[in-house]
């Protein structure tokens, strides 16, 4: 993949082509970190199983996202604006735009008599859950076990490899992935006709929800006037 010439990419004029928020896009990502090129995260199959990463639960191949809805991290999302479908881009995120810095105030001293009455022995490296809450043992001493309650890439500043396949058109199709990143692609089926849209969901929605999803899905697809929601969840 060749690098972006991004000192180049700013003195050019923004395309009338490029991408703008709100819009849907098709594609395919590798997210690694800059320093080391730890892969952690990746859209390709193959990339998974080299990089012990595959999990046999996840649908591996491109996804549909929109743009600005925070369906990638925060520097990830912002920095796909302007640019180009049909390109493949080396994009940068800064530890602050990813998963934050490093707080010294969720690194927390834990008795290690709390994990051995779950039959826990804890080493340095292994990840652990206290109160619900999921860390990484850094040290061990004594009764006293150190717990880094941070995110694992946290401080980290990250490297993406990205290819934007396609900007999205269809309004079935991008309500239809909306709402399967938010309920999981088995909860929700979505039928699109003259502006009347039909959400079929396994989940039962509280009125409160389906007013909020009712405002941004007219938002982000224009043509949606009307909206009815039918609770399947209780059929078999």
């Amino acid at each position: 993949m060749d690098k972006l010439d991004d000192k180049k990419m700013d003195n050019e004029k923004p395309s009338t082509k490029g991408i703008k928020k709100d819009d849907f896009i098709e594609i395919e990502y590798t997210g690694m970190t800059k320093e080391d090129e730890f892969i952690f995260d990746t859209t390709d199959e193959k990339t998974a199983k080299e990089n012990m990463l595959h999990n046999p639960q996840v649908k591996y191949g491109s996804m549909i996202i929109c743009v600005g809805e925070r369906q990638l991290i925060k520097g990830l999302d912002e920095q796909i604006i302007g640019k180009e479908p049909g390109q493949e881009y080396e994009i940068e995120v800064q530890a602050e735009d990813a998963f934050g810095k490093k707080q010294a105030k969720h690194i927390q001293l834990v008795n290690t008599s709390k994990f051995k009455k779950q039959n826990i022995n804890p080493v340095p490296g292994m990840q652990v859950t206290v109160d619900d809450t999921v860390g990484t043992v850094k040290t061990v001493t004594g009764g006293r076990t150190l717990v880094d309650f941070n995110h694992p890439l946290a401080s980290k500043d990250l490297l993406y490899k990205i290819k934007i396949n396609s900007l999205i058109t269809d309004d079935k199709v991008k309500v239809k992935s909306f709402l399967t990143v938010m309920f999981g692609p088995k909860n929700v089926d979505v039928d699109l006709k003259e502006g009347k849209l039909t959400i079929k969901t396994k989940i039962m929605l509280p009125e409160q929800v389906t007013k909020k999803l009712d405002e941004k899905i007219k938002t982000l697809v224009t043509s949606v006037k009307k909206i009815e929601y039918i609770d399947t969840s209780k059929k078999k």
